[in-house]
């Protein structure tokens, strides 16, 4: 396993037991927000082993800093963002949205009943970020509990299909100048997590048929960083360095 794979599931082992779909509405989003937080640690751990120093958020034990998402300036006001990194020289570089879907919908028992109100957050989390650092690389990390890959029926596709669709027109951003409310690269994860195991499965949006290692996911990100700023960073052997 890539040390990414390792540092994601050592974080989200921390996790509490899930509660069941029918339990109390502030137990299950107490519940999903300790899953962001403990992805947001993890990804910003990864980054920061990859040469992004200043990547955020830190551990809440770490002198000065907490596990709070990180407040950026954006194009349209001031926005909470899961994971940044930004510099003095060029401000935002790098960052992920991280958005989660973890309880079936007690009335149709499927996974959906929130995908729309989740799109549109990261939507608009991709247009103010991208109307005041056009250069910067977002990505969008949408986990979906593993039983939405299967919770289709004769008359409905299963919710983990119906994201690829309704989510692949704002991925792919590859123009500095393209359209804002997209993002440069997004990710289904599908995700079952206890405090005994662990399993996560990353595909691109619009390819559910073809999972994608998280180390090379935050390979590709590296890469479209050192692409965007050539003056400043290159890409080599798994690492944001200098450029030389």
């Amino acid at each position: 396993m890539a040390r990414i794979d390792d540092v994601l599931a050592a974080a989200l082992r921390q996790l509490p037991e899930k509660p069941t779909d029918d339990a109390k509405q502030e137990s299950k989003k107490r519940y999903s927000e300790l899953v962001s937080q403990q992805v947001a640690l993890a990804i910003a751990d990864e980054l920061r082993h990859r040469g992004l120093k200043e990547a955020r958020p830190y551990a809440s034990d770490k002198s000065g800093d907490s596990g709070a998402e990180r407040r950026m300036a954006g194009g349209l006001g001031a926005k909470k963002v899961d994971v940044t990194w930004a510099t003095e020289e060029s401000g935002l570089l790098c960052a992920v949205s991280v958005k989660t879907i973890n309880f079936r919908d007690s009335r149709t028992k499927n996974y959906q009943k929130n995908l729309i109100n989740r799109r549109g957050d990261m939507l608009m989390e991709a247009v103010t970020l991208h109307r005041r650092f056009p250069y910067a690389v977002l990505a969008g990390f949408f986990f979906l509990d593993h039983g939405a890959e299967h919770d289709g029926t004769l008359q409905r596709r299963s919710t983990f299909l119906n994201a690829h669709a309704r989510l692949q027109l704002f991925s792919g951003r590859s123009d500095p100048a393209g359209r804002e409310e997209q993002f440069e690269r997004f990710y289904l994860i599908l995700l079952d997590a206890s405090p005994m195991n662990v399993g996560l499965r990353a595909f691109a949006v619009g390819a559910p048929k073809e999972e994608v290692p998280l180390s090379d996911v935050l390979d590709d990100l590296l890469k479209l960083v050192a692409q965007r700023n050539p003056d400043f960073y290159e890409f080599d052997d798994g690492k944001l360095k200098r450029a030389s």
